[in-house]
């Protein structure tokens, strides 16, 4: 399985989209500052993550939440008021 996940930083107003193969330890690895994209905003709550049989199906959700489209989704449905 593999897991689209979206973290919000618990100090500043920014949130990150990504996708792994181990939940778990890539949390971790943010939460510890060993990713260079989110070391600064450090530490993260988990959002939401969506699991998927697949590593294109990942990519392609992934990529998808990086968009105009996927954004406002995100804003409406997780991410209220």
């Amino acid at each position: 399985m593999y897991y689209v996940y979206i973290l919000k930083s618990k100090v500043r107003d920014w949130r990150y989209v990504g996708f792994t193969h181990d939940l778990k330890k890539r949390f971790k690895q943010h939460n510890e500052g060993k990713s260079t994209a989110t070391k600064n905003y450090k530490p993260f709550d988990l959002v939401c993550y969506v699991a998927v049989k697949d590593k294109a199906t990942a990519i392609k959700l992934e990529k998808y939440l990086k968009t105009g489209s996927g954004i406002a989704w995100m804003n409406k449905r997780l991410m209220p008021g």
